[in-house]
């Protein structure tokens, strides 16, 4: 009898621990949402657009449907992209690019730099036709990182043996069950240093005219160092020193806009969120962690550390 009420009080517990996290989560959603749904106050009739890239870049969507959304509204006449971000994915990162480049030939788009805009974040700023920054922003940080955990030591410790089943010469590259044999880390380097390359000359062709000594200058920057605003001004990184207020009041003046100076924070509506999203982000996160603990192959970052 006493086993069963055992039983029964472990059962207990078991539940109200599973409706503790839920209720966790669905409050922690919420919090989001609303956040989410505030808005800066500014003129609806402000004539210059402002798109927030903040935090790390591992997604271009939300960035992209905020730009799209600026270059269709007809009062918006320029578009100010003020990134706060230490870099990010490849991927992402190149797609915002392409799309600032092709908005731009329609619409002005220019980039202000807050506190950092580093690598992945230098490189999206890189795509407008000006970049301002504030004097102590660290900017810069040009390269391509690829991170892998080794951890075929502590397996000998622990006395657990990984096995893997492949099919291809290269398919389990960076298992950290394992060294990195010399050609394999051969093949990385190869391939960071392909994107490295487009990365010096996605910003070459936009900033040629600006830069200091040139292509020959701008690989010399390119090694992942990093600058203050300033420092990147004197190599015509950026253009001009100037926070995102000043920056705007700068724009309005150049473009001779009409009406009073006032900024236009893009917001993109959040969707509902239901109890499947929520069990579907819960999924993706445990996914991620598996993936993280198997040790496969790391993405490339553009990325300040």
């Amino acid at each position: 009898m006493s086993n069963q009420k055992s039983k029964s009080i472990v059962g207990i517990f078991i539940l109200i621990t599973l409706l503790f996290i839920i209720f966790l989560v669905f409050a922690f959603y919420t919090v989001q949402n609303l956040k989410g749904s505030d808005v800066i106050q500014s003129s609806t009739k402000a004539p210059i657009g402002v798109v927030e890239v903040d935090g790390v870049i591992m997604d271009s969507k939300k960035t992209i449907r905020k730009l799209l959304k600026a270059e269709k509204d007809d009062k918006i006449k320029a578009i100010i992209v003020r990134v706060n971000s230490p870099g990010g994915a490849v991927g992402p990162t190149q797609e915002i690019y392409e799309e600032i480049r092709r908005i731009d030939k329609k619409k002005p788009v220019y980039a202000s730099f807050g506190t950092v805009a580093a690598s992945g974040g230098y490189y999206i700023g890189a795509a407008c036709r000006k970049i301002y920054t504030n004097a102590g922003a660290m900017t810069g940080s040009i390269g391509v990182i690829m991170n892998f955990m080794n951890f075929s030591k502590l397996y000998d410790f622990a006395k657990v043996k990984s096995e893997t089943v492949k099919s291809g010469k290269y398919k389990d590259i960076g298992n950290a069950a394992r060294d990195m044999t010399d050609e394999e880390r051969l093949l990385l380097t190869e391939m960071t240093e392909s994107v490295h390359e487009q990365f010096i000359m996605d910003i070459f062709k936009v900033r040629e005219s600006v830069l200091v000594d040139g292509l020959e200058g701008l690989k010399r920057y390119a090694q992942g160092q990093i600058f203050s605003g300033q420092e990147a001004k004197d190599r015509g990184l950026v253009d001009e020193i100037a926070g995102l207020w000043e920056s705007g009041r700068r724009i309005h003046a150049e473009l001779k806009l009409k009406g009073d100076f006032d900024l236009k924070f893009i917001k993109i509506k959040k969707d509902k969120i239901s109890f499947a999203d929520i069990v579907g982000d819960m999924q993706e996160v445990i996914k991620d962690i598996r993936y993280s603990v198997k040790g496969q192959s790391s993405p490339m970052f553009l990325f300040q550390k």
